[in-house]
């Protein structure tokens, strides 16, 4: 039996009519996973809507949630939906200041964070709050409120707020505001994003349709669930009967995998790097023809492509059969041996990646969105062979999508969010009077039906000659070596582009004991000659494959790793430009052979300080 979905709670009817699972949410307490059978999801979201009204919570307020991944998230977001309160999940990573504007910018009225590191993590901006929120906790804290004690009001004025519940429910339109979304952004204070129950349940209705899952699947799940990512698959997997086990952290997802028996997780194109990159050094423990075949069965890989099984020599899927028995199949044993699916977006993923992991049976549904989209715009559909590798895949259906006359990509339909929170004036400057969303990449169309992000819009970036330089192309290139972990082009009103690399470091230490190198720390080690030499044929191979006005003719490598804790990536780990840019700016201007100022600031400070006259000359005799 079907019901018709069109706010976010509809969920919960068609769960437990469709897929009375005991296990449909799971976390893990200790060593046990604790799990939750789709009518324990449909009684835990009542009972906390219940004691949300008894609270004095209205429709419209703002509650913030800050919380790793555990199915309480999923009953306080279906709780709040039913209330016509207004969600507001936030990154428990971001720092003090983006924690100040945020709590001050949402005007919310309670916090739930889901343990007491989260709760020294936010102490800092609600000391600087003037007028502070409530404050909650979702696991027992000590002295501190929590969950509980919302859960518990629920249960014991059932009867009071039963009916209350329900007719707030039947007001609530599809179109009706129901979360706010802060963008991780890579400049500025976060942008808060308006989502409906339309923007959120058209999207996850539609991806839905492309994935091939069904109720014996079960999936793990461990990007933050504020992102609107995760978030709308979290919809998506319960839509179609799907059972969330939520990983204990980043470092256990292939264990927690394999003993759940897993078959599909969601990732950022990083997550795949690393799990390519310790596929790729695992190889090198091997020796003799172990090393020999390992190595072989890496570059069959990364040749291959989705339907060519069919359209190739015997001899071809002969060896595809080899390579599966000997290398493959092994590193299927460690996701517990299942054949996979995973769901890519976040940021554009290496072709090689791609199609390496389909190679050893894990399916790469990569796609592209943005939080003003509720996600997803188009997404790599492998199940009905609609895949175009190196492209984003066809546009979602229900989804309208083109290019502007700069190539700059537009889409118009129910997942366009309903606008930037207190801000109206921006809302205006990216949806323009026909509805169109400007979303700042720009693109390309491949056999006019698969959508291609070639770079962002505002990265792009002039030559003192006039010539364009779309960097992340180029930085997508580069970061196909294993030598280098992160990359950013640089040269804007400059003669040449250039690039600061931060290598990865496991690799070139590898590299540095084969060569017989000595060094004291990776600053010394990136010191050497022997591996710039290194770097520069990496460079030099890239380099043909672009324009002679694109190529990397200078670079700087630099001894610190990039990560979202040192603020060098966004949440969602995309390169922070500008962060970036100042940190290294005596690099770009020893590039550019200008005149690092930096350390003269204090001169300038000088001058501001007006000096009383004094008598100056000899003293008298």
């Amino acid at each position: 039996m079907q019901h018709e979905i069109t706010r976010t709670f509809d969920l919960l009817d068609h769960l437990v009519t469709n897929y009375p699972k005991e296990d449909i949410l799971a976390g893990k307490v200790g060593k046990e996973w604790v799990k939750y059978s789709s009518h324990d999801y449909y009684k835990y979201s009542h009972y906390l809507a219940y004691g949300f009204c008894e609270m004095g919570f209205q429709p419209g307020d703002r509650i913030i949630t800050i919380s790793g991944n555990c199915p309480e998230w999923n009953f306080c977001d279906i709780a709040l939906s039913m209330c016509g309160i207004i969600h507001v999940p936030v990154y428990p990573t971001l720092s003090t200041d983006n924690y100040l504007h945020i709590f001050n910018h949402s005007e919310a009225r309670a916090i739930f964070v889901n343990n007491k590191v989260l709760l020294g993590h936010i102490a800092p901006a609600l000391e600087k709050m003037e007028h502070k929120p409530e404050v909650f906790t979702m696991a027992p804290i000590e002295g501190q409120r929590n969950m509980i004690e919302i859960l518990r009001a629920g249960i014991a004025n059932r009867d009071k707020y039963m009916q209350t519940i329900e007719d707030r429910k039947e007001s609530i339109k599809p179109d009706d505001w129901t979360s706010l979304i802060y963008t991780s952004g890579t400049t500025g204070d976060p942008k808060g994003v308006m989502l409906s129950h339309r923007n959120l349940c058209s999207n996850f209705l539609a991806h839905s349709q492309v994935n091939p899952m069904d109720s014996s699947y079960k999936a793990l799940s461990f990007l933050p669930l504020n992102h609107v990512f995760e978030r709308s698959m979290n919809y998506h997997y319960p839509y179609l009967g799907v059972s969330i086990y939520y990983a204990e952290s980043m470092g256990t997802i292939m264990q927690n995998i394999a003993e759940v028996g897993a078959r599909s997780f969601c990732a950022v194109p990083r997550v795949l790097e690393m799990m390519y990159d310790k596929l790729y050094a695992a190889g090198k423990d091997f020796s003799g023809i172990k090393k020999k075949i390992y190595s072989m069965a890496f570059k069959h890989g990364e040749r291959f492509d989705y339907g060519l099984v069919k359209k190739v020599s015997l001899w071809y899927q002969m060896k595809q059969v080899f390579y599966d028995k000997m290398v493959y199949s092994k590193w299927r044993e460690k996701f517990g041996g299942n054949r996979f699916i995973i769901i890519s977006g976040g940021s554009s993923i290496q072709p090689r990646l791609v199609r390496l992991f389909a190679a050893a049976g894990f399916n790469i549904y990569e796609g592209y969105g943005l939080s003003e989209t509720s996600p997803v715009i188009a997404v790599n559909n492998p199940k009905d062979n609609l895949v175009r590798i190196g492209t984003v895949g066809p546009i979602l259906k229900g989804t309208e999508c083109m290019l502007a006359d700069d190539n700059e990509i537009l889409t118009r339909g129910p997942h366009v969010m309903l606008g930037y929170y207190k801000d109206p004036e921006y809302t205006a400057k990216v949806i323009d009077k026909d509805g169109w969303f400007h979303t700042g990449d720009v693109g390309e169309f491949v056999a006019n039906r698969y959508l291609k992000i070639t770079d962002r819009k505002k990265d792009i970036f002039k030559l003192s000659a006039g010539k364009y330089i779309a960097p992340q192309v180029l930085e997508s290139k580069m970061r196909e070596s294993e030598y280098i972990d992160q990359v950013m082009v640089v040269g804007e009103n400059e003669k040449f582009a250039a690039a600061i690399i931060s290598p990865n470091f496991n690799t070139l230490h590898y590299w540095a004991l084969k060569h017989k190198l000595h060094y004291r720390d990776n600053a010394a080690l990136l010191a050497l000659p022997e591996v710039k030499k290194k770097m520069q044929e990496i460079i030099n191979a890239i380099n043909p494959q672009f324009a002679a006005h694109e190529q990397i003719k200078q670079f700087r490598l630099v001894p610190e790793e990039w990560t979202a804790a040192n603020g060098m990536l966004s949440p969602t780990l995309k390169v922070r430009r500008p962060i970036v840019m100042a940190k290294y700016k005596s690099l770009v201007n020893q590039i550019y052979g200008k005149e690092d100022t930096t350390n003269n600031k204090w001169f300038s400070a000088f001058r501001q300080v007006e000096l009383p006259s004094i008598n100056i000359g000899r003293k008298k005799q």
